[in-house]
């Protein structure tokens, strides 16, 4: 009897460690499933492909990591998409589990949540910040002292903001939503020219024949370089998980692979940079 007992509670045992090593052990918003913002409108690192639809529709760098992360957990992947300062409040909010969106670390977003490590989307494109302007204008703006009295887009809540405040200020800085509608208002001439990741730089100008870039780079401090990820703060479990997930795919050399995937898509004709309000529902897709 006691035999069948000890076997009865082995096998419980050895269920419940299963049970532990498919999902993780991070707070999650719902049992089984790992639920990612993100704003859709930063080519190659999330964008939309308008030949597909649902879940199937959200591609790009960080679409490709959030999947990898889900899997390595064990877990279902859930993608909310959203505009770029909504990610921020979603994730604070408890909204989300987190969220992949081409962030950068700020000092503001390491004190308001918990952020994960760094991982490096490509070499220079994602570190890089430029401006981009009209074509007639490519290459006519090398010093900040240029964009006196201009005006130039920016995305609300984005390092772009806080460079085009710091290193231009002779500009009018006006904010966005989205890079889409900055893209729009650059091509109605309703602005001079657009403060981008050089990444998301090459991604609009392959699509645009008539934008380009202005001849101007930001000054960016070593902290700001790659991108993090936004965990709610307190959520250190999931950091954890989150963390050990990305520390496997930099040692197995995955990144470059997924930026240049996401570069070729984002030059296909049905990709699009999507527009969304902060309440998560579709505006427009802007080429």
């Amino acid at each position: 009897m006691k035999k069948i007992v000890c076997l009865i509670l082995a096998a419980v045992m050895v269920l419940a460690l299963a049970a532990c090593g498919s999902t993780n052990s991070g707070k999650l918003l719902k049992k089984g499933s790992l639920i990612v913002a993100t704003s859709p409108d930063f080519a190659p690192m999330e964008f939309t492909d308008t030949s597909k639809t649902g879940q199937d529709q959200y591609v790009g760098f960080d679409i490709m990591l959030a999947k990898y992360i889900a899997s390595e957990l064990g877990l279902e992947l859930e993608i909310k998409p959203m505009s770029f300062d909504a990610c921020l409040a979603a994730v604070q909010s408890g909204k989300v589990d987190m969220s992949l969106s081409g962030f950068s670390w700020k000092e503001d977003r390491a004190q308001n949540f918990e952020l994960t490590d760094y991982y490096q989307a490509s070499a220079d494109q994602e570190t890089e910040q430029v401006v981009i302007v009209t074509a007639e204008n490519a290459g006519k703006f090398t010093s900040a002292a240029d964009f006196e009295g201009l005006t130039i887009a920016v995305q609300a809540a984005s390092l772009q903001l806080e460079l085009a405040e710091t290193q231009l200020p002779g500009a009018v800085i006006k904010q966005f939503t989205d890079i889409g509608t900055e893209v729009e208002a650059l091509r109605n001439g309703n602005v001079d020219g657009v403060a981008v990741a050089k990444g998301n730089g090459d991604a609009i100008i392959a699509n645009n024949e008539n934008i380009a870039f202005s001849g101007f780079e930001f000054e960016v401090d070593a902290k700001y370089k790659d991108n993090v990820g936004l965990i709610m703060k307190g959520n250190t479990e999931l950091l954890a998980d989150v963390n050990a997930v990305l520390a496997k795919a930099k040692a197995a050399g995955l990144y470059a692979g997924w930026y240049a995937e996401a570069q070729a898509l984002a030059g296909i004709d049905t990709a699009a940079q999507a527009a969304y309000d902060d309440e998560g529902n579709f505006i427009e897709n802007i080429d």
